[in-house]
């Protein structure tokens, strides 16, 4: 049976690891061909040779989506590498630690919106461009349960809202043109960002203190997430923000 995305290209950024690594292998197992953009070399090129070694293509290209001239270059080498651009997962994200707004250093500010959210619209500006000239295609964008609730890290909470407000605009913007554009809000999920610094009993008692289901998300719950929003099976939803969270919103 063909899957999700048989015959499609892919192109997901921040693939160094984490969900934008299982992205990559989930894709290319729905059947996309994907490209695997990052800052992190190495780390890019090992989730290409992690993909490959399960059956799947994929190729790496280094960028950062915070530098518009890096992200014009990623979509034409996907372009260029496999012929066309069907659908993006516009994953690339930091956070930096949560200092008060009186005490937050301006350069974190910056750093923390010129990736999460100036980067995604560079991200889109360039994908929708290509997408329009192909006559259409699917973008999914990652924000976070701080998307649409709030806590005390201000940069990340403004960002990850941001990413929503963005998504829903440039989705009615398109809605005439083929192209969807949804968000993913990820919870508690193991990732780095989640987990580095703390140890394992920390982080289960984060989750049984504050995810209704008691246990944490894996990267690769919501990268099968945002490659149904990708595919056909969501051909009616446009302008999404789907909580992947195990029930944290709704709490």
């Amino acid at each position: 049976m063909a899957g999700l995305l048989e015959g499609r290209v892919a192109l997901i950024t921040g693939g160094s690891s984490g969900i934008g690594r299982a992205s990559a292998l989930v894709f290319a197992e729905e059947g996309a061909k994907v490209v695997v953009a990052a800052r992190r070399i190495a780390e890019g090129e090992e989730t290409v040779r992690l993909v490959k070694a399960a059956g799947g293509e994929a190729a790496f290209v280094r960028a950062d989506v915070s530098k518009p001239e890096d992200v014009e270059g990623m979509v034409r080498f996907a372009v260029e590498t496999y012929g066309r651009l069907d659908c993006a997962f516009n994953n690339a994200g930091v956070e930096k630690p949560s200092q008060g707004i009186v005490d937050y250093p301006q350069e974190d500010w910056d750093e923390v919106i010129a990736i999460n959210l100036t980067g995604v619209w560079l991200c889109m500006k360039h994908e929708i461009k290509q997408m329009l000239a192909q006559g259409g295609g699917t973008i999914v964008n990652n924000s976070s349960t701080d998307g649409l609730v709030a806590d005390t890290n201000a940069a990340y909470v403004a960002s990850k809202h941001g990413v929503v407000g963005l998504t829903k605009s440039v989705a009615l913007e398109c809605a005439r043109q083929n192209i969807r554009v949804n968000a993913v809000c990820p919870g508690w999920v193991r990732t780095p960002m989640v987990t580095e610094g703390v140890t394992e009993a920390q982080v289960q008692a984060t989750v049984e203190r504050e995810e209704p289901v008691g246990r944490i998300g894996e990267p690769e719950e919501v990268a099968r997430a945002a490659a149904w929003l990708c595919s056909d099976a969501a051909s009616f939803i446009t302008g999404a923000a789907l909580p992947v969270d195990g029930g944290f919103v709704a709490k």
